[in-house]
């Protein structure tokens, strides 16, 4: 009796989110172990679904870095990587696309799909369907300075940034109860396929998308401070402070500046949260204390 009152007292708990979030948009992006690990990957396909039914509207971008690592190798290609950033030739893209826009995205959506009844389902998309998103080759130098890294001189080949999101198209799946799936390939102006960084895809679309939360599922509790505490709530105007001090470092920095620019084009919140953890998302957004790091303005 006790186990199913601390049930019916969570749910309770839960209603006040349920009924405050019920048809906002959350923009999840979804990578590292989070994808790796069998049970990792049914609880996140349940958190989603559960979302969905509740009446949230839910847009997943994911990455697949590792797996096309492993796909590179297995074809006798090293993979290269300039400053932390994959050097996409043209035969490099195709794996990308490839394992991007095949493999990985349509085993989540068929995992989702297994949870799914009658009006919600998940769709899988590449950025070239529907011109969904309109990418243009990356401008390296204003990236590396902007990380406060040095130029490299080698060319990036096909790495790309987002220039434009056909929010219609996703606003139309999102009105008739579909789970977009996207797979962070961008189209350029003559048909080009480009390698977007997930993180950049997915606080692009956040921004289109005017989103009530961009939520990053990684590999870490969340952002920590100078003694390795959590940061449970982190504001805008510390993030270049964090960074100048080299508090963050690695891919934490690119992660926090999509942050920052997401909160200042529209979206009320961004979360990053460790998604080595069963229900991570439900935990953060459900509950008082949440379990990760939330950027404020």
């Amino acid at each position: 009796m006790q186990e199913a009152l601390d049930r019916a007292r969570i749910l309770q708990s839960a209603l006040p989110y349920i009924r405050e979030f019920y048809e906002k948009i959350f923009v999840i992006k979804y990578g590292g172990s989070a994808m790796l690990n069998d049970e990792l990957r049914d609880s996140f396909a349940r958190d989603v679904v559960l979302l969905a039914y509740v009446g949230i509207k839910v847009v997943i971008v994911h990455g697949g870095g590792p797996h096309i690592s492993q796909i590179l190798e297995k074809l006798g290609h090293k993979p290269h990587f300039v400053g932390g950033i994959r050097k996409t030739d043209q035969e490099t893209m195709h794996v990308v696309e490839m394992v991007l826009s095949g493999d990985i995205n349509k085993d989540i959506v068929a995992l989702i799909n297994t949870h799914t009844k009658k009006t919600i389902y998940a769709v899988g998309l590449s950025g070239r369907d529907g011109n969904l998103i309109k990418a243009e080759k990356l401008d390296k130098e204003s990236y590396f300075k902007e990380l406060g890294l040095e130029v490299p001189e080698e060319d990036l080949g096909f790495v790309g940034d987002v220039k434009e999101v056909n929010v219609e198209l996703l606003l139309t799946l999102l009105e008739k109860n579909y789970i977009p799936v996207i797979a962070p390939v961008g189209v350029g102006e003559s048909g080009e396929a480009y390698n977007i960084n997930a993180d950049i895809c997915a606080s692009k679309i956040a921004q289109a998308l005017k989103a009530e939360k961009l939520i990053f599922l990684t590999d870490t509790e969340g952002v920590k401070d100078r003694e390795g505490k959590l940061i449970s709530t982190l504001r805008v105007d510390q993030v270049s402070e964090l960074i100048q001090e080299r508090t963050v470092k690695g891919g934490m920095i690119p992660k926090l500046k999509s942050c920052v620019e997401a909160l200042k084009n529209g979206v009320r919140k961004v979360h990053i949260i460790d998604g080595r953890l069963p229900h991570s998302i439900l935990l953060e957004v459900f509950t008082d204390e949440g379990i990760g790091t939330q950027i404020v303005l």
